[in-house]
């Protein structure tokens, strides 16, 4: 987006001279021939910078200069036909970036602004970046499902396709987002999140646009929308099954055509973001019983990635754990381990929380357990009923035989062949009620080779 700059001067020859160099260096300017004038324009448009006279009929520029400072997070340079030192330190004391006396230098005046836009914008990204920056971007594990992760990621990554992160709760779909976006051309630009489940309906398209003074009861300033702050960089929306209809096709508009206007305003204001995405949803059966657009699916799912459950790759469990004890170990909470025993028994678990649920369970280990070792008798004592020592020992005979990748497969055939016949072979009911996505529970029947009866 090119800056806006609005320039207040009581002189219409300076204003107008002003105006015209600066729109041809590619500046959308905008003139007020008072204090009072420019302090309403401020109110009512995007300024990223303001020229400001000092001696001026009325209110002066020193006294608008701090109504601006407490009001607009914006730099003001101040311009002056009587400038002398002691006018200059007293401007810069009140907050203004820069001083330069008339007659203006113009290309004086233009390095002046292109700084002060500079540093309001690494100040701006640096705001943002505090609050959102991903503190990691390295996805842990070693096994088959986790390497063809990194490998979708590392290929979608330098384009600027949308793509929509599917998984349950707790898998790390975030760390995913925030991977693509580490490894894109975007990494020096905000990533900025959304989690549309967490917004009520009637305040999301303020998030997500902002809004304009008086937009809503409310509403006592402009706001910036989360498209504002990804702008040059990543948008991520996370959990955007739970987005209303009406707010997905101002999305699917952004998404086409990369403009929007805010609550309440009627300006256009052009972005340029990468769109990511991520749901636990399956977005085809929403899109059936109409709370998904379909259209915008097609539209975010360029690229569509899979993030696997804990429970399909636990042989990634030793090296989360030793990961999360490292990460513990920084925040003060000692230095402990887990005894071969305790992460055989980790693995026995079925992980409903996924990752997050482990890591949960390492933090509370470190900080409950009185010893330097984790035992198999810490894990099985806050794992809870039904997953302790006596669970562990009662393996049944059939799976004897087999090492711990070749049972846990006949377990799988066994189970998944007992439900399928439980629900007469529908494959649907079956997955609804062992709490599988259809689409996933296809593929486990067809890498297990069993055979639907469906006399």
């Amino acid at each position: 987006m090119s800056a806006t700059l609005l320039i207040i001067d009581d002189e219409e020859s300076i204003r107008d001279s002003l105006s015209g160099i600066l729109g041809d260096e590619g500046f959308e300017t905008l003139a007020a021939s008072s204090a009072e004038e420019g302090l309403k324009m401020l109110d009512q448009a995007d300024i990223d910078l303001v020229l400001l006279d000092i001696w001026m009929p009325g209110m002066d520029g020193m006294e608008a200069l701090e109504r601006i400072v407490d009001r607009h997070n914006i730099p003001v340079i101040m311009i002056s036909g009587h400038g002398n030192i002691e006018t200059a330190v007293q401007a810069t004391r009140k907050g203004a970036f820069d001083f330069i006396e008339k007659p203006l230098s113009y290309d004086k005046t233009l390095l002046s602004i292109n700084n002060g836009l500079h540093l309001a914008r690494l100040e701006r990204e640096n705001r943002i970046l505090r609050d959102i920056t991903p503190t990691r971007t390295q996805l842990t594990g070693k096994s088959q499902l986790i390497e063809h992760l990194r490998l979708q990621i590392e290929r979608v990554a330098p384009t600027d396709a949308s793509v929509v992160i599917r998984g349950g709760h707790g898998t790390g779909k975030e760390l995913v987002a925030q991977t693509i976006h580490a490894l894109s051309s975007r990494k020096d630009k905000p990533m900025v999140e959304v989690n549309c489940a967490a917004i009520p309906e009637e305040l999301i398209e303020s998030e997500l646009f902002g809004h304009e003074k008086g937009a809503f009861t409310g509403a006592t300033e402009r706001r910036q929308g989360k498209f504002d702050q990804a702008d040059g960089g990543t948008l991520f929306l996370d959990e955007i099954g739970d987005m209303s209809l009406k707010s997905q096709a101002k999305v699917l508009r952004i998404l086409q055509e990369q403009k929007f206007e805010r609550v309440g305003g009627s300006r256009t204001i052009h972005v340029n973001v990468r769109i990511l995405a991520a749901t636990n949803k399956n977005l085809e059966e929403e899109i059936e019983k109409d709370t998904f657009r379909a259209d915008l699916f097609y539209r975010l799912n360029v690229v569509p990635i899979e993030v696997p459950s804990l429970s399909d790759r636990i042989e990634d469990i030793p090296l989360l754990v030793e990961d999360f004890l490292k990460q513990f170990r920084t925040k003060g909470l000692g230095s402990k381990k887990f005894s071969p025993e305790a992460i055989y028994l980790l693995q026995q678990h079925s992980w409903p929380g996924n990752v997050r649920e482990l890591k949960n369970l390492v933090e509370r280990l470190m900080i409950m357990s009185p010893h330097p070792d984790i035992s198999e008798k810490d894990v099985a004592l806050f794992l809870g009923p039904g997953n302790g020592l006596a669970h562990v020992a009662a393996v049944p005979a059939q799976y004897q035989q087999f090492n711990y990748k070749e049972a846990k497969k006949h377990f799988e055939r066994d189970y998944l062949a007992a439900k399928l016949l439980e629900n007469s072979w529908n494959i649907s009911q079956t997955a609804e009620q062992i709490g599988m996505e259809r689409s996933h529970l296809h593929k486990k029947v067809k890498s297990l080779n069993i055979e639907l009866n469906k006399e």
